[in-house]
């Protein structure tokens, strides 16, 4: 059997000859009509429940995903859970306080550990998560060294390198770790005001993932207000942008504390600053602009409650060109929180269809992030999931 091409109700044909069944007696395992079978194999009806697959799978006594046979990479939590250690050990590591040997590793310039930062964002903001996990490790260990021996020149790479660790830990669902390479990254950055903000908006991210949103707020405001502009029409986009995207964590934060006039406020202040920026920069790797911050607003009404408010803004704001610059990891995270506010709004159809859209930007957000896989479970079990998804879900042990 070519299994890769055939087509489900040809595989659940073709397992159940193996298994010496008759379309009778396999339906009557199933409780189910002989003519229900029939149109499964035929391809007149499809298996597009989740329940349904995994009954079919049992009694053929075969893996659910068999039945499948698509080309998906497991994203398991066991590789997950992975990535977290690896990244684990490499921040248990006290080499160079304790002044021990570097194990025969160069010393690399700052300039190439700088080069090896960037490449390192711009795969995390392409959502490539087990990939950023394989890198940080031995990232995390040349900058430290690079730091040791050139402090100043290696100074921005050491901070950077721990906002991306503590990025992608909240994205792999360890806060805890997250806020260890976040507080990391704060210290590091300490005296220079543009670097602690920069920090801070990953600091920010762990409180919230913590539901610490009083503190989040607090810590995120503090950083904020130093770096502001005393006139916002005088300020460079770069700060600009730091501040804003702090703004737009604050927001985010007094929306999880229930405080919707501190929502409001904020995201007024940083929707002025965004209008100074524009859309399609990515000053310090933040994607801040007109757009994210009325992406923030959807995001904050479905923390709110309002689902129908999030899912109006949401269809209204990604029809905006500044939607298409921003990063494919910004995007993707963005659909996640849509899907919850369609399923909160009774659409699970809605939610269906911008989390397909989100494993197209970006599967890794759907597939290795916890919160994907919460997600993509819930609009799975529905009765109206797409096939697809539906598939996915049996293929990646969801149900």
């Amino acid at each position: 059997m070519d299994g890769d091409r055939l087509p489900v109700g040809r595989r659940v044909a073709y397992w159940r000859g193996r298994r010496s069944l008759s379309q009778q007696v396999f339906a009557d395992r199933l409780g189910k009509s002989k003519s229900w079978v029939d149109k499964v194999e035929r391809g007149v009806r499809a298996l597009d429940r989740v329940s349904v697959l995994q009954e079919v799978a049992t009694v053929l006594r075969i893996d659910a995903a068999v039945l499948l046979g698509r080309d998906i990479e497991p994203a398991g939590l066991v590789e997950r859970d992975a990535g977290a250690e690896r990244i684990r050990a490499a921040l248990s590591r006290y080499e160079v306080p304790l002044g021990r040997a570097a194990g025969g590793r160069q010393v690399l310039p700052a300039g190439q550990v700088a080069r090896q930062v960037t490449h390192a964002w711009i795969t995390f903001q392409h959502a490539r998560y087990p990939r950023v996990a394989e890198l940080l490790p031995e990232l995390l260990a040349d900058v430290e060294r690079a730091h040791a021996g050139d402090p100043a020149a290696a100074r921005v790479p050491l901070v950077e390198a721990y906002r991306i660790a503590a990025s992608l830990l909240v994205k792999l669902g360890a806060p805890e770790l997250a806020w260890l390479a976040a507080d990391r990254a704060v210290t590091a950055a300490t005296g220079d005001r543009a670097l602690v903000a920069a920090a801070a908006v990953q600091l920010g991210e762990v409180l919230r993932a913590s539901a610490q949103f009083r503190a989040a707020k607090s810590t995120v405001l503090a950083a904020a207000y130093r770096i502001a502009p005393p006139v916002v029409e005088f300020g460079l986009p770069p700060e600009l942008s730091l501040c804003g995207t702090l703004l737009v964590q604050a927001a985010l934060a007094a929306a999880g504390d229930g405080d919707v006039t501190a929502v409001a406020d904020l995201l007024a202040e940083a929707a002025a600053m965004a209008a100074r920026v524009g859309d399609g920069h990515d000053h310090h790797h933040t994607g801040f602009g007109p757009t994210a911050v009325e992406l923030a607003r959807v995001t904050a009404a479905a923390e709110g409650g309002d689902s129908a408010d999030a899912v109006a803004r949401h269809e209204k704001t990604t029809a905006r060109d500044g939607w298409r610059w921003l990063p494919a990891e910004h995007r993707a995270a963005h659909l996640l929180d849509t899907a919850r506010a369609y399923l909160q709004a009774g659409d699970p159809v809605g939610a269906g269809r911008v989390l397909l859209e989100a494993d197209r930007i970006a599967p890794a957000e759907v597939r290795h992030r916890p919160a994907g896989r919460d997600v993509l479970a819930r609009v799975a079990r529905d009765p109206t999931a797409p096939t697809m998804l539906v598939h996915l879900a049996v293929t990646l042990g969801i149900g």
